[in-house]
């Protein structure tokens, strides 16, 4: 489809300003809300932080980068941007879901694009239970944290936790242990996409631990569930040489 009406958001920094500049000169500039694509000009942050704010609007999203990794984003060239918009392939993504319940009672959900993890915030071991829709699967897990992964997500934090890298076609995620102590051996597991997850906090008082969905984070949670928004669904544009999918691909098969 064609992309002519566009709203470029950049962030603060000097490059990501002054590709604004030059781009917004040459075309149709429009608010968020009357954009036919949203392009966002920084990096990966700026990028998720962009996607938060406007997923709702069920708008497609392209990034160019001008920060450092830019593992979502297109590589930044001020021409040809209506041909690549025409081009672009699309990645369809869904966030996660968190619910995470405080000890003082209250609640608070926030969404995810790339992963849900709990953290301990002491220098005590966070102990934790597992349940998948609704069944037990580990009484206690004895670690620094834990996390559940999209695919999208699962070559950041995830990977750096030594988690598995998931193709966007997988349709699983990937839970993965922070720094596991008991049960020493294990590693985590791939989950079907439509389940449900339920982290149970042990010992909360004197344990705390903390739940980061993204950006937001929730302290001193005692129950955390996690499931696939799929009432949400995101349109990432990507160049063909440079879609999504190859990326994570070639992620396997880094040295």
């Amino acid at each position: 489809m064609p992309y002519e009406k566009i709203a470029f958001l950049a962030d603060q920094s000097e490059s990501a300003q002054a590709a604004q500049k030059e781009l917004a000169a040459h075309h149709n500039v429009v608010p968020v809300e009357q954009a036919d694509v949203i392009v966002t000009l920084g990096g990966d942050g700026f990028m998720l932080r962009t996607l938060h704010r406007y997923m709702q609007l069920g708008k497609p999203f392209y990034g160019m980068n001008r920060g450092t990794v830019g593992f979502l984003l297109n590589n930044f060239e001020g021409d040809h941007l209506l041909e690549r918009l025409a081009s672009a392939e699309v990645a369809m993504l869904n966030p996660l879901r968190m619910r995470a319940m405080r000890e003082a009672g209250t609640e608070q959900a926030a969404l995810a694009i790339n992963e849900v993890s709990l953290l301990r915030q002491t220098r005590q071991l966070a102990k934790i239970r597992i349940a998948i829709d609704g069944r037990v699967r580990l009484e206690e897990l004895s670690c620094d944290g834990i996390l559940v992964a999209t695919p999208a997500g699962s070559t950041a934090y995830n990977l750096s936790a030594h988690g598995p890298i998931l193709p966007l076609t997988a349709n699983v995620l990937a839970m993965t242990p922070i720094s596991a102590f008991r049960p020493r051996r294990w590693r985590g597991a791939l989950l079907p996409r439509g389940v449900q997850v339920r982290f149970d906090v042990l010992d909360h008082y004197k344990r705390p631990v903390s739940a980061v969905a993204d950006q937001t984070e929730v302290r001193d949670v005692v129950e955390v569930t996690i499931s696939e928004a799929s009432d949400i669904t995101l349109r990432l544009l990507f160049d063909h040489e440079h879609n999504l999918e190859e990326r994570i691909l070639n992620e396997q098969f880094i040295p």
